[in-house]
């Protein structure tokens, strides 16, 4: 079996890559990625070697790329990762996120048109949905809530849900989707919540928390994610889509203060920045769907996946130190220096 795996550079991406090869030791895994500033080729340095792991650098953007790489591997599964996925980033510049998202997405699935490929799957994100109040903690998003994007990041990850549907009843492409809750673990890029406050407390340095940190979001760990995913693209039905949720809902502020007990740093570091514009209130998934069809349920407890992915960010700091040492700190001051 061949899988390409494209943005497997990146954190879900790679974290999934590393997964497939542990536990489907005899597919040929295929990663694809642009490295972006978020792609990191050190994230595969562990699988690099082994001889069912090939990685192309290449744009999905890029039609000709695409196709040229499809040919040389003939793929069955392709799991698309590849996207730009930070919210404050698509506010200054929305057309990236646009061309990557959606039109990327496109030239994938075209691609998989001509070769014939068995499956291909569209990782999304619950923030399709839009947001919940903070209180009503009944209601939960299912596959049947309606879309209701506030980001430009959220709306390209919207319209490359709905171009997947489009392609699946037009052109019978077999394709599945799915939207996960808030992911969390290794090689997570420094931009994000949770490395963001772990390496800022590790090096005394302010922990930039918008507003009052009263926003909640439904945390997953990563590994459970690409557990998941491995169930729908081997047995999932084609055209649905499956939400994946974690039963793990945080206030910001309370996994800083969670994060600042377990690495022994005062509270003092804890510092209000403006909020964020659009800041969606409350994420919250209802996975039932996945776990009647394929029997998933996040296995991982929040507390022992925050421990984990603490120590992983203590014992791999030659990682994590050479992101931020680059291009990184110029984006770090843009949205949080002047705040």
């Amino acid at each position: 079996m061949n899988v390409i795996v494209t943005g497997g550079a990146g954190f879900i991406g790679g974290n999934f890559v590393h997964y497939m090869l542990k536990f489907h030791p005899k597919y040929e895994i295929v990663c694809l990625d642009s490295l972006t500033y978020a792609g990191n080729t050190e994230t595969l340095a562990n699988v690099i070697d082994d001889p069912h792991f090939r990685f192309f650098r290449a744009d999905i953007t890029d039609r000709g790329a695409v196709f040229r790489i499809f040919e040389k591997t003939r793929p069955d599964i392709v799991v698309n990762f590849a996207a730009e996925s930070h919210v404050d980033r698509s506010i200054e510049n929305p057309g990236v996120f646009l061309n990557t998202n959606m039109i990327g997405a496109q030239n994938i699935m075209d691609a998989c048109r001509v070769y014939g490929v068995r499956r291909f799957h569209q990782v999304s994100t619950d923030e399709v949905y839009g947001d919940l109040p903070l209180d009503r903690h009944d209601l939960l998003f299912t596959e049947e809530s309606p879309i209701r994007t506030s980001s430009p990041y959220s709306a390209s990850k919207a319209a490359a849900d709905l171009l997947v549907q489009a392609y699946h009843r037009t052109y019978g492409l077999p394709a599945t989707i799915s939207r996960c809750s808030n992911n969390y673990g290794p090689y997570q890029f420094p931009e994000k919540l949770i490395p963001l406050m772990i390496i800022n407390a590790l090096n005394d340095k302010p922990l930039p928390v918008y507003g009052e940190g009263l926003n909640v979001r439904d945390w997953l760990y990563v590994e459970d994610h690409c557990r998941a995913i491995d169930l729908i693209i081997h047995g999932g039905t084609v055209g649905e889509v499956y939400n994946i949720g974690g039963h793990n809902e945080m206030r910001n502020i309370d996994i800083v203060r969670l994060i600042c007990s377990a690495l022994g740093k005062p509270e003092s570091l804890i510092t209000h920045v403006s909020d964020r514009k659009g800041h969606d209130l409350r994420y919250a998934i209802d996975p039932s769907k996945i776990h009647a069809e394929l029997g998933w349920t996040p296995e991982t407890e929040f507390a022992d996946g925050l421990c984990r992915t603490i120590q992983w960010y203590l014992d791999n700091r030659s990682w994590w130190e050479h992101i931020i040492s680059g291009k990184y700190k110029e984006h770090y001051k843009r949205m949080y220096d002047q705040r």
